[in-house]
């Protein structure tokens, strides 16, 4: 599908009632038609240094030639833009197809790219839809554009350096989504400094069966827990089977640490309702009880971004929530239709989060 660039469009901020509009009045998003652009970057020679883990440093994104540009900034006059097969279904229950899913994340750029800014992604594709073969992806492929930025990251448990891609950009996101991209899984730490987490993460994982009345209490439960900690909780309905909450960070605590804090937290749940919950690694050590996952807070270890798509029948969406919304809702209860009707009237929940950071009490 070929379509005219956008020239002087810029995005809307992510607290404006606007940004649904936009996506509207801009139904197509836009990609750099084959031979005009993106620049193979080799792994050799085109490729940083390895960097250490403390104080990494992303490569820079090129300056964008041959009729690239920022969508905030409009691209070059003349320029015809490609969305690759957009006609191919995605999420064949819901009839989504490829073109669907890069509009949702055009629609949802304003307020998505600023909890992925900064922290490296693992990308989960499906080049052929979710019914077929799906991959994580941590490793930035050699056919990406130059302009896309990474982050070297020296590998734990074997030699060698992982090149995560930095979303901080909507040309990013875009190109991301038209490479078959359906979830984003962000990291709890920024660059430069990836060894210092700015967010605890507990999930809220039940087996099959459990009310979500059950996990909505589980919820509030560590919300107390949090607060009584004195961080500031914040709750996302994952579009998976449950819940997250989630607490900013002053980033001064090591992921060990931070792990630590939030394993001594979800413990002191567990005492007690016993029958309910556990922090059980195994699988075969928890029974029915629903899980309290706190090893996404370990050192390259994600969460779903807010706003990402998952890759669940019916298209389900991570949605940021106010406390007061959790009444109502469920964990996979959003889809993009019901996604950009809320951005058209409510701004983001988490959008203040980073003005509640707060040390854990042992820091």
């Amino acid at each position: 599908m070929l379509v005219p660039p956008l020239e002087g469009v810029a995005l809307p901020d992510h607290d404006r009632e606007s940004r649904a509009e936009f996506a509207e009045d801009h139904p197509y998003p836009l990609f750099p038609e084959p031979g005009r652009g993106p620049r193979r970057r080799a792994r050799g020679g085109g490729r940083p240094p390895a960097v250490a883990k403390t104080g990494c440093s992303p490569t820079p994104p090129r300056p964008r030639g041959d009729g690239f540009g920022r969508l905030g900034t409009g691209y070059a006059p003349g320029v015809v833009v490609r969305i690759s097969h957009p006609e191919k279904v995605f999420f064949p229950d819901v009839q989504l197809t490829k073109g669907d899913v890069v509009e949702h994340y055009r629609t949802v750029a304003g307020v998505m790219l600023p909890h992925l800014a900064g922290r490296p992604l693992t990308l989960r594709r499906f080049p052929d839809g979710i019914d077929g073969q799906g991959f994580f992806q941590k490793d930035a492929s050699d056919h990406f554009p130059d302009w896309i930025e990474t982050v070297p990251v020296e590998r734990r448990s074997a030699p060698g350096v992982v090149h995560h891609v930095v979303c901080s950009d909507v040309d990013t996101l875009l190109y991301l989504a038209n490479q078959a991209t359906i979830e984003f899984h962000i990291w709890s730490a920024t660059v430069p400094d990836l060894d210092h987490p700015d967010r605890l993460v507990i999930d809220i994982d039940p087996p099959a069966g459990v009310p979500v009345a059950v996990l909505r209490s589980v919820a509030r439960r560590l919300r107390d827990a949090f607060a009584a900690r004195g961080l500031t909780p914040f709750v996302q309905a994952t579009g998976g089977r449950g819940f997250h909450v989630v607490a900013p960070l002053e980033p001064v605590a090591t992921h060990d640490m931070v792990r630590a804090a939030a394993l001594d937290l979800a413990e002191g749940l567990v005492a007690d309702d016993p029958d309910l919950l556990t922090t059980a690694q195994r699988k075969d050590k928890r029974g029915d009880r629903v899980f309290l996952d706190v090893n996404r807070n370990g050192f390259g270890q994600t969460f779903v971004a807010p706003y990402s798509l998952r890759a669940r029948p019916g298209a389900p969406v991570a949605t940021p929530l106010d406390w007061r919304e959790l009444t109502r809702a469920t964990p996979d209860g959003f889809t993009p239709q019901r996604i950009r009707r809320r951005l058209a009237r409510k701004p983001d929940p988490w959008s203040t989060m980073n003005d509640h950071r707060a040390r854990l009490p042992s820091t």
